[in-house]
């Protein structure tokens, strides 16, 4: 895992920079990918795609020179200009638009989802590997503060051996948006499963391994909804259950974490607060970003005898640096696609499960371990 402990990128950069084009400035590029690039020192916001007028006049307001093209067929004929593409677009066209930005020539970040299925992953981790060209994917989640505080105390031994794993994503929308990501079916990776799940998944498999069997409950509560309630029970390899939940329509959130081991436990109740600072429009290179007021820290112990930990600081600009290292440097990746294609197989499994109610068994889980 990286070392965020002090702050976003505190090593400084020398080396020339990456120019960066941005492929979709909706929500996601606007507020998870445009403010990162453009605090990371070493990378620039050089383009945009948009088909979209009013995204078009905000990135030029924001980001005064950055060139903005209509499509990406565009950017494509004019990659010599650049280093690097990010594609943060519908997850239909994740798979496709990063084939295309491999085959012009650039390095490729890709937005969770990877790809809609293991089978188109690992087609792009395959073309990458041809190719010798940076292929990696934005799961930023690894670089929440409750992620890093957990993961340091797993690796300490402080919990133990951790028998149970509970993770949480839950919000309040007894509305569905007419958005295709609410609305959409599997064929356009639309749902909560392809919208939060990767993130869950990645974390659990991160902390404690291969996935060895997916038992899930997958639904769609809302009218007019793709699923927007999902529970996933995962067993890894190593023993460690995982149990996942992501939900729309939680009018009371349970805790973020709650951690279960041998020693101890270790439980969250808040978001990681990144996100909403991203939203407010505030910048990701500011002194104090991903500090955790104390009031917000975690809970370890057991019994009575609980006291708070103290949080590591939430990085999120630790992705960009760290890529900017990979295409500038020949660093490792800050997330190597192969940790990613298990996740999408976890995702498939769930879908098979919750067609059929029975746990899926997935092979070569016990040999990954």
């Amino acid at each position: 895992m990286p070392d965020a402990s002090q702050g976003p990128d505190r090593g400084g950069h020398s080396g020339p920079e990456l120019h960066t084009a941005l492929v979709g400035y909706g929500k996601g590029g606007e507020v998870f990918h445009a403010p990162l690039i453009d605090a990371v020192p070493g990378l620039r916001l050089s383009a945009v795609v948009t088909g979209s007028p009013e995204r078009r006049a905000a990135a030029e307001a924001r980001y005064p020179g950055v060139t903005v093209y209509p499509t990406a067929e565009a950017l494509w004929a004019d990659a010599d200009r650049y280093e690097i593409a990010v594609v943060t677009t519908p997850n239909d066209t994740h798979a496709p638009l990063a084939r295309a930005a491999l085959e012009a020539g650039l390095a490729v970040v890709v937005d969770k989802p990877f790809a809609l299925t293991a089978h188109q992953a690992r087609a792009l981790t395959g073309l990458a590997g041809e190719r010798g060209q940076v292929l990696t994917v934005y799961q930023n989640r690894r670089w929440d503060a409750d992620f890093l505080t957990l993961w340091n105390l797993v690796e300490e031994g402080a919990l133990g051996r951790v028998h149970r794993f509970e993770s949480r994503f839950e919000r309040w929308r007894p509305e569905a948006r007419g958005t295709w990501r609410d609305s959409g079916g599997t064929a356009v990776g639309a749902g909560i499963l392809y919208d939060l799940g990767p993130h869950l998944i990645d974390q659990a498999v991160n902390l404690f391994g291969p996935v060895a069997s997916v038992y899930a409950e997958v639904d769609a509560l809302r009218e007019g909804s793709a699923d927007d309630d999902v529970f996933l029970a995962l067993t890894h390899a190593r023993g460690t259950r995982s149990h996942l939940w992501m939900s729309a329509l939680s009018a009371q959130n349970g805790p973020r974490l709650r951690v279960l081991g041998d020693r101890g436990a270790f439980t969250v109740q808040g978001m990681d607060g990144q996100e909403a600072r991203l939203g407010a429009g505030e910048r990701p290179d500011a002194p104090d970003w991903g500090v955790v007021p104390e009031e917000a820290w975690g809970v370890f112990g057991s019994g009575g005898d609980v006291r708070p930990v103290p949080s590591e600081r939430g990085a999120y600009p630790e992705f960009y640096a760290a890529l900017r290292d990979a295409v500038g440097e020949g660093e490792p990746l800050p997330v190597d696609p192969h940790e990613v294609i298990h996740g999408l197989e976890v995702i498939e499994a769930a879908r098979r499960s919750a067609a059929t109610g029975a746990v899926v068994p997935l092979s070569g889980a016990a040999r990954r371990a």
